[in-house]
């Protein structure tokens, strides 16, 4: 597995974008054909096209890992069933005021970390859709505990601030280990700027050699 740097519309917030598993590279319409398929080959997945909301957040917006994919109450049915289709994976929807779900649900093969702002009935639609058990805690004071933590079946990395305890709690739910870490040159909402799946990690342009130690201390060691 290797870290490649990489950038979406001439900006480092790749994570906003795409979003990504072990099969597929969820990109937006219209998306460059040339760098779909560059990082399809840094992350050995699909390049597959779609919008959710009729919009090209899909990094922001949606959630899945390998068992499934999430989508906010405001994704046309239509995309429901071209991902349902085109990805043989369950798909569920959250029926949430908030939604922006990369913000508030962290996840991958083993668990998922998610927004104390969520309901006991969005967690069990979590648990159901992608087949994982999970805990609701705020990260570093901060009820969008997406947009500061990102994992894949072999490690994670987490705001700069979060708690040491609540870390042991989370690798434990996850069943990896946890760096503290930033993105794109100091940035502590980590989501933004790394795409991570079990084959690669994709990080903004704007990551710093110390942030790529940080990166590989979590996910490739």
């Amino acid at each position: 597995m290797d870290i490649y740097k990489y950038d979406v519309y001439r900006g480092p917030n790749i994570g906003v974008y795409i979003s990504v598993n072990d099969n597929f590279v969820f990109l937006p319409m219209g998306f460059a054909e040339t760098k779909a398929e560059k990082l399809g080959e840094y992350l050995d997945a699909k390049p597959l096209y779609t919008s959710v909301a009729n919009t090209r957040l899909l990094g922001a917006l949606m959630v899945g890992n390998n068992n499934g994919i999430l989508l906010p109450t405001t994704a046309y049915a239509e995309e429901y069933d071209f991902l349902k289709k085109e990805t043989g994976l369950n798909v569920g929807v959250l029926d949430s005021k908030y939604t922006a779900l990369g913000n508030v649900i962290c996840a991958n093969d083993k668990g998922a970390i998610v927004s104390p702002w969520l309901s006991k009935d969005d967690v069990q639609t979590i648990e159901q859709t992608l087949a994982i058990e999970v805990v609701q805690k705020r990260i570093a004071g901060m009820n969008q505990v997406g947009a500061v933590m990102v994992a894949n079946n072999s490690g994670a990395v987490i705001h700069p601030e979060a708690d040491e305890e609540d870390m042991k709690m989370f690798a434990n739910t996850l069943g990896v280990k946890i760096e503290h870490a930033t993105i794109n040159n100091g940035i502590p909402f980590v989501k933004s700027g790394i795409l991570a799946n079990n084959h690669g990690v994709v990080v903004g342009t704007l990551t710093t050699g110390p942030e790529i130690m940080m990166l590989t201390r979590a996910f490739l060691n």
